[in-house]
């Protein structure tokens, strides 16, 4: 799977840098229609890996509507500290070359934004 920044300025090896949390990781994938099953099983073993790492907290993959197999998952963190161990763990990076050759992922890292009665940080 190729990776392409959503913000080319800020990929998510400087992200990763950052000390905060906690952080929610929104991850836009795009991939061939044919490729999808596939897609499936390769993200579903990287998200059970995930899901063992000290400081994970949730996820959740989204299909967009209609016929594009156009994806978005987010997943929420303590900190970058446990994303950055859980992202550049040897088993992790391995698990990147199962996904199928048209899949691109594009990953960001956000905090929560408080605006007043509206939402909290």
């Amino acid at each position: 799977m190729a990776l392409r920044p959503l913000d080319p300025a800020f990929p998510i090896d400087r992200q990763i840098a950052i000390d905060a949390g906690p952080v929610v990781l929104v991850n836009l994938f795009t991939l061939d229609k044919a490729d999808e099953q596939q897609f499936l099983e390769t993200w579903q073993d990287d998200a059970a890996f995930m899901k063992r790492q000290p400081g994970f907290i949730s996820t959740q993959l989204h299909r967009a509507l209609g016929d594009s197999p156009t994806y978005l998952n987010y997943a929420v963190w303590e900190s970058t500290t446990a994303f950055r161990a859980a992202f550049t763990h040897s088993e992790f990076r391995a698990k990147i070359s199962a996904y199928p050759s048209s899949a691109v992922g594009s990953p960001h890292l956000f905090q929560k934004v408080a605006i007043p009665d509206i939402c909290v940080a």
